[in-house]
C-alpha cells in the first residue's frame, strides 16, 4: 500500500505541475468558453485515462526490461529535459484554437478527441512513461491522470472566474525548477547505485 501512495504522491505532483502553462491547459481554457466545465472536465478525464493508462503500460514495461540504476540515470535526465521544455513554453496553433472553438460534436466526445491527439508524445505522457518505470503502474496511471485533470481544472476555475490565466513565467519557472529538481534527485540516486 506504501508504494502505491508514493506512485500516487509523486505522479500527481509532477504531472499537475507538467500540465501548468502547457498547450492542453490553454486547450481546456478554450474549450470552456465554448461548453460547459463539467463536459469539459468529463472529456479531459477520459482522453488523459487514456492515454495515460497507455504510458504506464510502455513505462512499465520499460521499468521490467532495463535495470534500475540506468532507468533512474536516463529518468533523471528526462526530467532535466522536461525542465528545459518546460521553460521553452507550449502555445496553441491557430488550427488548434479553431479546433477547439469551432467544433459541432458533443462537448464531452470533441474534448477527449482533441486532448488524446494532444497529449500523444506530449511532455505529460512522456513523463508518466518515466514515472512508470521508477514506481508501480496503478498508482502511477491514477495519479498522472488526477494530476493532469487537476490543473487544467484549476485552469478552467481560475479562466472564469478571473478572465485571465495565473501568471506565465511565474508557472513556467515554478515547474521548470521542480523538474529540475526531481531530476537531480534521480541522477544522484542512480550515481549512488552504480557506485
Amino acid at each position: 500500500m506504501e508504494g502505491f501512495l508514493v506512485a500516487l504522491a509523486v505522479s500527481f505532483g509532477v504531472i499537475f505541475v507538467a500540465e501548468l502553462g502547457d498547450k492542453s491547459q490553454l486547450m481546456a481554457l478554450t474549450f470552456a468558453t465554448r461548453f460547459k466545465p463539467v463536459p469539459v472536465l468529463i472529456g479531459i478525464t477520459v482522453a488523459t485515462a487514456v492515454v495515460h493508462l497507455a504510458s504506464v503500460a510502455i513505462g512499465y514495461g520499460l521499468g521490467a526490461a532495463l535495470p534500475t540504476e540506468w532507468i533512474s540515470l536516463v529518468a533523471g535526465l528526462a526530467f532535466l529535459g522536461f525542465g528545459a521544455w518546460t521553460l521553452r513554453g507550449d502555445t496553441l496553433t491557430e488550427e488548434e484554437k479553431r479546433k477547439a472553438e469551432k467544433t459541432s460534436k458533443s462537448a464531452i466526445v470533441a474534448v477527449s478527441v482533441a486532448f488524446f491527439l494532444a497529449e500523444l508524445g506530449d511532455k505529460t505522457m512522456l513523463a508518466t512513461i518515466t514515472l512508470a518505470t521508477q514506481y508501480g503502474w496503478f498508482g502511477t496511471w491514477l495519479g498522472s491522470t488526477i494530476g493532469m485533470v487537476a490543473a487544467d481544472a484549476l485552469a478552467i476555475l481560475v479562466g472564469r472566474m478571473l478572465g485571465r490565466k495565473l501568471p506565465e513565467k511565474t508557472i513556467k519557472y515554478g515547474a521548470a525548477v521542480l523538474f529540475a529538481i526531481c531530476g537531480l534527485w534521480l541522477i544522484l540516486e542512480a550515481v549512488a547505485q552504480l557506485t
